[in-house]
């Protein structure tokens, strides 16, 4: 793995944290491993708390406080990590997609977040919460946008999303929201943005009927396959799982359309939404 890069610690409160825990595990001579010993998790654990990638829990950072004799400042200074506009079993993950130079997507029931257009995420949102007041339909909607937002670079991360026929055909919002919807990924696809292969229902079975899948690699920390459920998640860094997870993958792409016939059934379906009734 390259070497840590150095953090700007201006940039978030994060990243000053990751600085700072690099700095303070060299000056105790320790490497990301023996740390990881010491706080029971993994050394790409410590890896990916150093890069910013990770947020640092409560008790993980005392435990770092007592291994690296540093008072109780993780401890005082994780707590401005741990606001997040996120709900609480996505916020690590977001996090991580933040940082990401790449990710790749498995979405079997709705179209991922970062490639919602702002009606189907208003209407995504408020099916999960249809009591909610508006301004709290809102404020889900803009942090979800501003999520997107890491599209705006040309070239980074490379997102690349199989997309599964169900999630295309279920009417969320009306068809005039799922026109726009599609129009949304096409227009992404066309800027040469992401990279979307739809899964088609005549595939039948396929690696990963039990759920969606995303995978995150970085620049300098080991990569990370995050799992959701409803109102849970979970990341993981075992490295057989990744690599299991990302073998799932390639078995996805493998039997999905190719990028150009996904296309042409993503403008097809965007162009007919509007007015022919959906099996």
């Amino acid at each position: 793995m390259p070497g840590p890069k150095d953090l700007d610690p201006s940039s978030s409160p994060r990243a000053m944290l990751g600085a700072e825990l690099r700095h303070a595990r060299e000056r105790a001579g320790l490497s990301q491993e023996e740390l990881g010993l010491r706080l029971f998790v993994s050394g790409s654990f410590v890896g990916q708390l150093e890069a910013a990638v990770r947020r640092l829990q409560p008790e993980i950072a005392r435990l770092i406080d007592v291994a690296l004799d540093t008072g109780d400042f993780f401890l005082r200074n994780c707590q401005a990590t741990a606001k997040s506009k996120y709900p609480e079993h996505f916020a690590e993950a977001a996090d991580a997609e933040a940082e990401a130079t790449e990710i790749r997507e498995y979405a079997p029931l709705l179209i991922p977040g970062l490639l919602q257009a702002p009606s189907y995420t208003r209407a995504v949102c408020r099916a999960y919460r249809p009591t909610a007041p508006q301004k709290a339909i809102d404020e889900l909607v803009t942090a979800r946008m501003e999520r997107a937002r890491i599209l705006d670079d040309p070239t980074e991360p490379l997102l690349w999303v199989v997309l599964d026929e169900a999630a295309l055909r279920r009417v969320t919002g009306g068809r005039e929201v799922m026109a726009e919807a599609l129009s949304h990924i096409v227009a992404l696809i066309r800027r040469s943005r992401v990279v979307v292969q739809v899964l088609p229902f005549a595939a039948g079975a396929h690696a990963a009927m039990q759920g969606a899948l995303k995978l995150m690699d970085f620049q300098e920390a080991p990569s990370l396959v995050y799992y959701e459920g409803v109102g849970t998640g979970r990341l993981e860094d075992d490295p057989a799982t990744v690599r299991r997870q990302r073998r799932t993958y390639d078995f996805l792409t493998a039997a999905a359309l190719s990028p150009e016939k996904s296309l042409v059934m993503l403008e097809a379906m965007a162009q007919d939404y509007p007015h022919e009734e959906h099996p």
